[in-house]
């Protein structure tokens, strides 16, 4: 059997499995077996396809058609142009999120600063930051010692030497005998999905750590936990970013706006739903927006 052949029938098996991007699942698990890019796939699709190949392909189409993640099977994802190791104690790093980094960097421009990443996770967004901010000092922190060990190996195999991965509860591993270290910008993607969402019982959800995936208050309380502590740990100016469901913009902003943040805004993704929003810590400021 060729490898095109190979593909044909492994992207049917996905259809028929329920998968909504069965091809592209089908190519880049064998991709992975191989050792080879998409595109060496599409020059020589004619091979045939070797009976190892071909065994240890159908042992990872098994899992994904059990409903097992890519990103799990493969052992990463790419992220920002980052190739990421990935693991099932960590959430699987989404395209979506790469609107809390473009947000990131436009407000922190300036050549050198102090980010905080909270509830990293892989380190995809502290690693993307740091990747294009070499004279920003970068902390990443999250409440699993696992999520940290492959964020700090995901920094090792990339070479990002500016980010500090640490392991705790949200803001706990900043304080220090001196009261704890400001920063301009604070960012975090945490968990924001209500427990009796139908959602977690679909797709990929239903593999990722439910730690990371589920919240309190309709999925709310942590955001508006990090709204109500992080202006202890800004700089005044510095901004909080915070990604959320599509439904929650306006919920979000509420918070920061009575909190006491300034510029309040909620900014939306690819799909125009709204996904970050943000305010600025400046005393009595208030305000609301969309963009």
């Amino acid at each position: 059997m060729t490898l095109d052949a190979l593909l044909a029938r492994a992207a049917r098996r996905l259809v028929d499995a329920g998968s909504p991007s069965a091809r592209l699942d089908a190519e880049v698990l064998l991709c992975h077996v191989l050792g080879v890019d998409r595109t060496w796939l599409y020059t020589w699709g004619d091979r045939e396809a070797p009976t190892l190949v071909r065994a240890r392909f159908e042992a990872l189409l098994a899992a994904r058609a059990a409903g097992q993640p890519v990103a799990y099977l493969t052992g990463e994802r790419e992220f920002w142009g980052l190739r990421l190791a990935t693991s099932p104690h960590t959430l699987i790093p989404r395209p979506d999120t790469e609107r809390l980094v473009e947000a990131a960097f436009a407000h922190g421009a300036s050549p050198r600063g102090r980010l905080l990443d909270l509830g990293t996770g892989t380190g995809a967004i502290a690693l993307a930051f740091a990747s294009e901010r070499p004279g920003w000092s970068v902390v990443g922190i999250d409440q699993s010692p696992e999520a940290v060990t492959l964020a700090r190996h995901n920094a090792e195999r990339l070479a990002i030497a500016n980010v500090d991965f640490r392991a705790g509860d949200w803001f706990a591993p900043l304080i220090d005998q001196n009261g704890g270290e400001p920063f301009d910008l604070i960012v975090s993607n945490p968990p924001y999905i209500a427990e009796d969402d139908p959602h977690l019982r679909k797709g990929d959800l239903r593999f990722e750590p439910y730690s990371a995936l589920v919240a309190a208050e309709q999925g709310l309380a942590d955001l508006r936990h990090l709204v109500d502590e992080a202006r202890g740990h800004l700089l005044p100016g510095g901004w909080l970013l915070l990604e959320h469901g599509h439904g929650q913009g306006a919920a979000v902003r509420d918070a920061l706006a009575t909190a006491g943040y300034g510029q309040v805004a909620t900014l939306r993704d690819l799909g125009g739903h709204d996904r970050v929003s943000l305010g600025r810590h400046v005393e009595g400021g208030t305000g609301g927006g969309r963009s």
